[in-house]
């Protein structure tokens, strides 16, 4: 299991910017139970790592993610049965949830580089990043009810907030192939680009954000989740603490300072 793992995510950290790479292009990056605990804890040391201030996720192959290995899922149904009973799906649990929570929770930006495919788990890894850059070739499927499974990975919670419920429903209760162009149209991502200029691409937008005021941006993170659930009242007191905190930070200064002098701010990330 341990070479395994290892195998299934790959990690670089380099100048700020940590790559996060799944590593499974012949299963098309499908889920194993490797791969989940790699991937989560590939996040996890991203999101404690003080020298990291950006991530990027992306994949190998011609996929991004097709959620989950449903050869493996499948004994493990099997599994289950024999021994009586018991909860095959308790992936979401120790997998799932801990992976978007990783991603939406740690302070720093998450860019998603889809090159591919991404579909279920694929779908909502995606969707929790803060920011997708696309191949033109790549596509969406929500997938669950094809396989008569609910959402999972979030995103019965991060769909309907880029998208509306009603177009939501319709993707959840009708899976089906959603073109990049599409998923641009439809609000799903943020930039679409040719294909063999994914990988350039969207690495430079996720070193820009390497190199950009790290405080600023896991306060906006914060900021955003928060209104989404809380009144306008209840957000402007979220804003007035987030603020006194961004404007507590070394790199605030560093930017006030070189407006005025008219220069380009090089921030700490502090």
């Amino acid at each position: 299991m341990a070479d395994e793992q290892a195998n299934t995510v790959l990690y670089d950290v380099s100048e700020g910017l940590a790559t996060i790479t799944l590593n499974r292009p012949d299963a098309m990056n499908a889920l194993s139970t490797a791969a989940k605990v790699a991937l989560r804890d590939a996040l996890l040391e991203a999101s404690a790592d003080p020298e990291v201030r950006a991530v990027l996720l992306t994949a190998t192959g011609r996929a991004f993610c097709v959620g989950q290995d449903l050869k493996e899922h499948i004994a493990t149904l099997a599994a289950t049965r024999d021994a009586g009973g018991g909860n095959a799906l308790s992936t979401v649990r120790e997998h799932y949830n801990p992976i978007v929570r990783a991603i939406t929770e740690m302070a720093k930006p998450v860019v998603a580089g889809v090159n591919g495919v991404a579909a279920g788990a694929g779908f909502g890894f995606a969707l929790a990043a803060d920011y997708r850059v696309v191949a033109d070739t790549a596509s969406f499927n929500t997938s669950f009810a094809g396989v008569a499974l609910t959402a999972d990975s979030g995103v019965s919670w991060t769909l309907p907030r880029l998208i509306g419920q009603s177009r939501a429903a319709d993707l959840l209760f009708f899976p089906r192939s959603i073109s990049a162009q599409d998923a641009l149209e439809l609000g799903i991502v943020n930039r679409v680009v040719p294909a063999d200029e994914l990988p350039e691409q969207a690495a430079a937008v996720a070193r820009t954000l390497a190199a950009g005021p790290t405080v600023a941006y896991a306060a906006l993170k914060e900021s955003v989740a928060y209104g989404a659930g809380h009144t306008l009242a209840e957000t402007l007191e979220k804003e007035d603490e987030l603020q006194t905190r961004a404007g507590a930070s070394q790199d605030h200064t560093i930017a006030v300072e070189a407006f005025l002098a008219k220069e380009k701010p090089v921030y700490l990330g502090k």
